[in-house]
């Protein structure tokens, strides 16, 4: 292997991203990590996460609109996603994600089937990976990527879930950032520096305040 290889991999940091498309927060917070990749030497791994999982056991307490959301059409984006990701491999995951939040949130066109079936297009995915959104096909493994993104966390929080390094070289994860609208440039890098300056800290558990703006999408 090349000098600068071994290089780059020693000083290359991963960041492991666990997301529903559904989420408008986990979309703003991936945003942000795009942006973190063109200012400092990162990697981020895509992994899907399921919020109709988070919440099957707790459907009844939920409100009507979010019900139907998390229902059988709240499965289709994260079956579809496994699918590609079972037939196409790991690289897909995230390209295919910025189709499907592009299209749900940024143009507003919801997590329907024609928007899925778009995103799929402008993946360059084939299109028959549609047939799998009503499908139970890979629901193992959603339900695997899922489980391994909350246990980092804990069942009290949803998407996204972050997971970066701590201060000995140990894993350390997080629900969020939540920000909106998503950092760029420097105040992009700033974010991911103090992201990891608080997973250095051992203890550490949260920072929070009330929303008082909802995603800012450009």
């Amino acid at each position: 292997m090349p000098e600068n290889a071994r290089t780059e991999t020693q000083t290359t940091t991963t960041a492991d991203f666990w997301f529903d498309p559904l989420c408008p927060w986990a979309w703003m917070t991936s945003r942000w990590m795009l942006e973190v990749e063109k200012v400092r030497d990162i990697e981020v791994r895509w992994h899907v996460m399921s919020l109709a999982v988070l919440n099957e056991d707790k459907l009844d307490e939920l409100p009507e609109q979010y019900r139907e959301l998390l229902g059988p059409k709240g499965w289709r984006p994260v079956r579809v996603v496994t699918a590609a990701q079972q037939l196409h491999g790991d690289e897909v995951v995230g390209k295919l994600y910025t189709a499907l939040g592009t299209r749900f949130h940024n143009k507003g066109e919801g997590s329907t089937l024609e928007a899925i079936a778009g995103a799929l297009a402008d993946a360059d995915l084939p299109a028959d990976l549609i047939e799998y959104a009503d499908k139970d096909t890979y629901d193992a493994e959603v339900r695997a990527s899922h489980k391994v993104g909350i246990d980092k966390v804990g069942q009290e929080v949803g998407t996204p879930v972050i997971s970066v390094p701590g201060a000995n070289g140990d894993e350390v994860a997080f629900f969020g950032p939540v920000v909106t609208p998503a950092p760029k440039g420097d105040a992009a890098a700033r974010l991911w520096d103090g992201t990891l300056l608080v997973a250095s800290t051992p203890g550490f558990y949260e920072i929070k305040r009330t929303r008082t703006e909802g995603p800012i999408f450009d």
